[in-house]
């Protein structure tokens, strides 16, 4: 069955089917709508840093961790 979505819903549904597991963001347009989506698939941590660098480092501790 089809389902309609905005683009922002189609990105963290994109990124979860390509095996993205952890995700981090600095609230605000347009990454809010995209990390609201992406925390509800099952097997997902996402979470929402105080800033964009608390975020960024979040995402590179996920990936040298093998955990992205």
């Amino acid at each position: 069955m089809k389902e309609l979505m905005t683009g922002n819903e189609a990105l963290a549904y994109g990124a979860y089917l390509s095996g993205v597991r952890v995700g981090a963001a600095y609230p605000g347009t347009p990454s809010t709508q995209i990390m609201e989506k992406f925390a509800t698939f099952p097997g997902v941590h996402a979470e929402w840093a105080p800033n964009e660098k608390v975020a960024l480092d979040a995402g590179i501790g996920a990936a040298f961790a093998g955990k992205g």
